[in-house]
């Protein structure tokens, strides 16, 4: 026996709406652009170009410390990574962070200077890092421009 439906009744509606989709999707890119240029910690400094390789990546956030134009340190892992701090607490700071770590589970150590800055400070917080006990310390540099043409 075959059921009829009643005069004036709608069949089931069976494509899915995907407007209310769309419009989600787009509120959240716009979210995102505008808060993707939020994201970037740190101070500002001008990093040296060079023709370097870009290391591999870590299990563990490094510990990079920026020596800013005016020679100031900062420790990306500070309680205010933003506001500068002295060579003592520096180095306290990272003597803490290298003692949490493991013998096979090492964390990368990274400068980064301002191109600006008098080479001394730089040097000044190297010797900070391996007395804190940084067993090799890296500096990190800007990739040179792309000088071939297409």
């Amino acid at each position: 026996m075959a059921h009829l439906h009643p005069p004036g009744a709608r069949k089931p509606m069976s494509d899915i709406n995907v407007v209310p989709f769309i419009d989600v999707m787009l509120v959240l890119l716009v979210i995102f652009m505008i808060t993707t240029p939020l994201l970037t910690q740190g101070v500002k400094v001008e990093l040296p170009k060079t023709t370097a390789k870009a290391m591999d990546d870590q299990k563990k956030e490094p510990l990079i410390v920026t020596v800013d134009g005016a020679g100031n340190f900062y420790l990306n892992l500070a309680d205010k990574p933003t506001q500068p701090i002295t060579a003592r607490a520096l180095s306290g700071l990272v003597t803490t962070q290298l003692a949490n770590q493991s013998a096979g589970n090492e964390r990368a150590v990274l400068v980064r200077g301002d191109k600006n800055v008098n080479y001394g400070k730089v040097m000044e917080a190297m010797a900070l890092l391996q007395q804190a006990g940084a067993k090799s310390v890296g500096l990190i540099t800007q990739p040179m421009p792309d000088t071939k043409s297409s």
